[in-house]
């Protein structure tokens, strides 16, 4: 197994959102937007939180998708959050997506306010997740649902070349070099097994699948 390679925390220079911003993530958040409706339900008029939002591309899917949809979409990155806002502003969806700056390992939103606490693509951006994971158990609501997804360390380097050519063959050198420091900062999928075993949720470890050639999903319901 390759080891785990860390990245910066957050992309901090408007270029790197920018570059960020050019990929084409739209098939992967089709994706993701029609999974954690499959495994939510209908949005119920409630806030969700997207944790790591980056510039909002998610949350816009999501109430294209579903018109009960309200997000507050959150980043570390401050011009993250400044392609966010425009990205909101030209899908018209300015009353229904609210996005807000902090750290998710440490917000300072009230305990249980969220309808479901969802993220793309942010665990392998956290030295320690841990303290992220206890973040997400903490803001959602009794009967909400938590959906996380984020890329698989790949276990040599035949794989990382594989799905390199597969799923950015035709980006850009810098977006080339952006996914494979994505695929070598990530955690395994039982890496993320073991932490969410380790802050206390046990029978949740078994929630955490495998749901692409590279990528886990942790979709769990916390209890009434």
């Amino acid at each position: 197994m390759l080891p785990r390679v860390l990245e910066p925390e957050a992309m901090n220079t408007p270029d790197e959102a920018v570059e960020y911003d050019s990929m084409d993530h739209a098939a992967v958040n089709a994706r993701f937007v029609a999974d954690f409706l499959a495994g939510h339900g209908p949005c119920r008029g409630g806030e969700i939180l997207d944790l790591g939002t980056g510039t909002a591309r998610i949350p816009i899917a999501l109430c294209q998708a579903d018109p009960n949809a309200r997000v507050l979409a959150t980043d570390l990155s401050g011009p993250m959050l400044d392609l966010a806002h425009r990205n909101i502003a030209a899908a018209e969806l300015a009353a229904r997506i609210r996005t807000f700056h902090g750290d998710a390992k440490e917000l300072t939103l009230p305990n249980g306010a969220f309808e479901a606490v969802i993220s793309n693509s942010i665990t392998h951006h956290i030295p320690d997740p841990a303290p992220v994971v206890c973040e997400i158990v903490r803001l959602v609501a009794p009967g909400g649902t938590v959906f996380v997804r984020d890329l698989a360390r790949p276990s040599d380097l035949d794989q990382i070349d594989q799905l390199l050519q597969t799923y950015a063959g035709s980006e850009s050198a810098p977006a080339r070099a952006l996914f494979e420091a994505s695929l070598r900062a990530a955690l395994t999928l039982d890496e993320f097994r073991a932490l969410v075993r380790g802050v206390g949720l046990v029978d949740a470890g078994a929630c955490v699948t495998q749901t692409s050639d590279r990528h886990w999903t942790w979709l769990w319901r916390r209890p009434d």
